[in-house]
């Protein structure tokens, strides 16, 4: 007997395929609701299932029912009171947009939320680090200093930058942008914020972001933005923009650099705090984590096609250099 997925189409519509006859119903279902196109799901359910895996939770338990948006947000709301129709056992919401959504679904059903955005306090997700208090745990990066590492991490590779470019998902709040903003006060940089709700969206960005004289790219942390890394990179160096952001595929798709946590580690490790919760762990004691694990990726390739010349103080913080 193996594990069963139902793929979520745009739109919330739904489609289900079996990969193979069930001799039996599976002990749980977990929800798994994902603003992202479905290619770049595959690996994240994967490392997902791993981390299940891990926590005690056999391949043969579990189906797990993936719904995707590929990039619209508005499918969330009806996708998560789908799940809750369903009576899924736990409904694990990527970005801050799906855990929103899986909130105003239910108050009852566990939320394992995978957030990289997101203050879980201040955003009213759960009461406390240390004990949620209600029906949402999981694992959440709220480090407001990261802004101030990529700015920082920039002005070493380009010191002459004083213009920096950020594109701000707004789907994922407000969070990051007041911390990029305050950081560039310290550094004493203009920035210009642009947003980017789509895929459509990036190449009018690159354009005014290089119209507006932005000599250097910020791009914080969105699931369109981890989704894309390979387009992102690719239009980053067609507009001749040093760029850094969250996801560290996007260094090794060809960006400069990236500093962040790894991202199917992330996914893994919502994967052995969603079975906790099935073998019995409420949401409302569960402490809520952060990832355990950061790389910064820089790609020299990159940086000799920009005429950057990387100076050793950057070079020794890399976890990998692309040569």
């Amino acid at each position: 007997m193996r594990r069963r997925q139902f793929i979520g189409l745009l739109g919330g519509a739904a489609a289900t395929w079996p990969l193979a006859a069930h001799a039996q119903q599976s002990t749980f279902q977990v929800g798994f609701l994902y603003p992202g196109p479905q290619a770049a799901a595959s690996p994240r359910i994967a490392a997902y299932s791993s981390g299940l895996q891990a926590g005690g939770i056999r391949p043969q338990q579990v189906d797990i029912i993936a719904r995707m948006t590929d990039g619209d947000a508005a499918p969330l709301a009806p996708m998560a009171a789908d799940l809750v129709a369903r009576k899924v056992d736990v409904i694990a919401a990527i970005s801050p947009a799906a855990v929103r959504a899986a909130q105003a679904a239910t108050a009852t059903i566990p939320i394992v939320a995978g957030d990289l955005e997101s203050d879980p306090v201040a955003s009213g997700f759960a009461a406390s680090i240390a004990r949620p208090g209600g029906n949402i745990t999981g694992v959440f990066l709220d480090f407001l200093d990261f802004s101030k590492k990529w700015l920082e991490a920039l002005k070493e590779a380009v010191p002459q930058m004083a213009q920096v470019a950020v594109f701000w998902d707004p789907a994922t709040g407000p969070m990051q942008r007041q911390a990029v903003e305050a950081a560039a006060q310290t550094l004493n940089l203009k920035l210009t914020i642009l947003q980017v709700a789509t895929r459509a969206d990036f190449e009018p960005a690159f354009q005014s972001a290089t119209q507006r004289g932005a000599e250097a790219l910020v791009m914080l942390s969105s699931p369109l933005v981890g989704a894309n890394s390979k387009l992102l990179a690719g239009l980053a160096l067609a507009h001749r923009l040093p760029a850094v952001t969250l996801f560290t595929d996007f260094a090794r798709d060809g960006g400069l650099m990236a500093y962040g946590p790894n991202l199917l580690g992330f996914f893994r490790q919502g994967g052995v705090l969603a079975a906790k919760i099935l073998q019995g762990a409420k949401a409302a004691e569960t402490p809520i984590e952060t990832p355990s694990k950061f790389e910064f990726v820089l790609n020299l390739k990159t940086a000799a096609q920009l005429g950057i010349t990387v100076p050793a103080s950057v070079l020794l913080r890399g976890d990998e250099v692309i040569e």
